[in-house]
């Protein structure tokens, strides 16, 4: 069997499942299960040889032919190098490990089986993002995913909460992707192909391709992003896509959805290394480049969310907003010329918030579905698996060494530092936002984990069963040893970087070596964050802080008011310009246009009908009236 045979299962495998699920096994859960999970499982072990097979070399699958319109043409192929490889990793392991986490969680709803073909169809869609080998296919899945997303999302749609939030998160990345298709048509128009591999042949032949629209372009493809990794301002969605069975939260916010607006960006990130100018109309922009703007949105975002996750009481939100701030981290680097180091915290990341969400997970379900972290306390002792592998994903979050995240974030802090491409504001946020992190984190450790109980229910509390702890044990291991797996070589070699081969205990003090500035500070703000949330929250029944910070309090637990701020913004440009057109459409088509007509012709129809009398005389007299009329129209004129 050839290679792209594999390539080609390992895509359409969950599609199989989710067909498979939804034409003949509706009725049955369990089968249903266990087609969904075998599938992914079959993926990830496919994806697994086509790593080993092709870790030397990067091998683009021959594509198909699909549609061709003039000078576009565009194909159904996909492409294998180690950006795509890493990916199927991350989507086909993570997701695996979610996958059979949900049978536990989700085995006692009456709609398991819609859950698993929506959680397929979520794989595949996403599968397509990852091997896509041009803009068309790549944004056909990115709808996909859209779609399926809003299936899980609102998969308990008998909820109000849950449907409005499945709405919010589509409608919301509709506005994003509108920008990304504009992008790409923008793309296609100056370069001639959609194609990746042709464009940047293209750009690296010829910087200047693009001209004056390099700049649009790069923000237009960002919009994409924007949506997808929920960065400030279309950031509004996630937090409510907690609405969501737990399963699909991890999923959507660890390896899968959020991941691919990140993932796009490094993709395409040959767009960004072309010339920069702007059209006339952007002048006032000249000496700014979009990856400088990318790179601030990416550290606002980051920034905004650790505020808000500090007064957050759901455990769900917590984490939600902690994705947000992470994902701020990726996409400044991305900004900050170190695609690299972006998707090497997206790696990273993808396996220690997966395993806080399923965390959340285990401890809501014990917890009979409560969510307020200031209900809990004490569960350590209830749940001794869940809160330490909990708090493995932790440290992970906190960049706490020897942990995955600390060698992910401290290259994130490093690029932000590096003299030539760096940027000493952007690197103070960036030290400020992983205090924050380990702050909050800490908070939620400390009053639902370790500090005394604040309700009867955590009495009756007990560990999780077996299929929901032991991906929780699976995930910890990356979470602790995946700094020291090379990732950053691997990954630094889609974008050209050679660096050598560090042995273990090399790997452990590598971030000193490379960039002490940067180690020190990240090392110092969790020293700080750690501090700060020991002092307020050891032993805490209630939240210090409201009472500390006053109106700040409230602004950061009501998500700095957002949501109302749109809100308005909404009711004053859309919902006025709805009640004008449906004003127009009542009273000008409808009325004055439609029932003006008719009620016209049915006036004359009317009058005209008053003239037929039946009695001769009347007809004589109109017949020689209408006689003298033409007679003296004629002979007056």
């Amino acid at each position: 069997m050839k290679l792209e045979d594999y390539s080609w299962i390992v895509l359409l495998l969950p599609l199989a499942a989710a067909a498979i699920i939804t034409l003949f096994t509706q009725r049955h859960g369990k089968l249903s299960a266990q087609i969904s999970i075998a599938a992914v499982a079959t993926s990830f072990l496919l994806s697994l040889f086509l790593l080993i097979t092709l870790r030397e070399t990067s091998h683009a699958i021959s594509a198909i032919n699909w549609l061709a319109i003039g000078n576009l043409k565009v194909e159904i192929g996909l492409r294998l190098d180690h950006l795509s490889l890493l990916m199927l990793l991350i989507v086909t392991g993570v997701g695996g490990a979610i996958h059979v986490y949900s049978w536990g969680y989700m085995q006692a709803d009456r709609c398991v089986s819609r859950y698993f073909a929506s959680l397929s169809l979520f794989t595949f869609s996403m599968l397509g993002i990852v091997l896509a080998n041009n803009f068309v296919m790549m944004f056909i899945f990115w709808e996909l995913v859209g779609v399926s997303s809003y299936l899980l999302i609102g998969f308990w749609y008998e909820k109000a909460s849950a449907a409005d939030a499945a709405k919010k998160a589509f409608i919301t990345n509709r506005l994003g992707d509108f920008g990304f298709l504009l992008g790409i048509i923008l793309i296609w128009a100056t370069l001639g192909s959609v194609e990746f591999d042709a464009l940047k042949t293209t750009l690296a032949a010829h910087p200047a391709a693009l001209g004056s629209m390099a700049g649009v372009a790069g923000l237009l493809i960002f919009c994409g992003a924007m949506g997808k990794s929920a960065q400030f301002p279309l950031h509004v969605w996630l937090p409510d896509a907690m609405e969501g069975p737990t399963p699909v939260s991890a999923l959507i916010h660890a390896a899968t959805m959020v991941a691919a607006g990140v993932y796009m960006l490094c993709r395409v990130f040959f767009l960004y290394e072309a010339a920069p100018a702007w059209p006339e109309c952007l002048a006032f922009l000249n000496g700014i480049t979009a990856l400088n703007i990318i790179s601030w949105i990416g550290g606002f975002t980051a920034l905004l969310a650790a505020l808000i996750a500090v007064q957050q009481n759901d455990i769900k939100r917590i984490l939600a907003y902690s994705t947000l701030s992470q994902l701020g981290y990726m996409v400044m680097a991305v900004g900050l010329a170190a695609p690299g180091a972006g998707m090497f915290h997206l790696t990273t990341h993808a396996f220690f918030k997966a395993l806080l969400f399923l965390g959340a997970g285990s401890v809501i379900h014990a917890l009979h579905h409560e969510q307020d972290i200031w209900k809990m306390g004490g569960l350590k002792k209830k749940m001794p698996v869940t809160f330490w592998t909990f708090l493995v994903g932790t440290l992970a979050l906190c960049g706490v060494p020897p942990f995955s995240g600390f060698y992910s974030k401290d290259a994130i802090l490093a690029a932000a530092a590096d003299p030539v491409h760096g940027n000493v504001g952007l690197f103070i946020l960036a030290v400020l936002v992983a205090a924050l992190t380990t702050f909050y984190m800490f908070r939620l450790i400390f009053v639902a984990f370790l500090g005394p109980v604040k309700d009867q229910a955590v009495d009756q509390a007990l560990e999780s069963p077996g299929i929901m702890v032991w991906p929780l044990r699976l995930l910890a291991v990356p979470s602790v040893l995946a700094g020291f797996w090379g990732l950053e070589l691997f990954i630094g070699g889609a974008f050209g970087e050679t660096a050598h081969a560090l042995s273990w205990h090399e790997k452990i003090f590598a971030p000193l070596n490379h960039s002490p500035l940067a180690a020190l500070f990240g090392l110092f703000a969790t020293m700080v964050g750690l501090g700060a949330a020991w002092q307020l929250y050891a032993k805490a029944v209630q939240d210090p802080l409201p009472e500390k910070l006053g109106l700040l309090s409230r602004a950061m637990r009501n998500r700095f008011y957002f949501d109302e701020i749109y809100r308005v913004l909404i009711a004053i440009t859309h919902e006025l310009l709805s009640r004008l057109a449906n004003w127009f459409d009542r009273w000008i088509v409808a009325g004055l246009m439609v029932r003006g007509t008719h009620g016209t012709t049915e006036l004359f129809g009317r009058a005209l009908r008053l003239a037929q009398t039946g009695n001769l005389q009347t007809y004589a007299f109109l017949f020689a009236a209408g006689v003298v009329l033409v007679l003296w129209f004629v002979l007056g004129h």
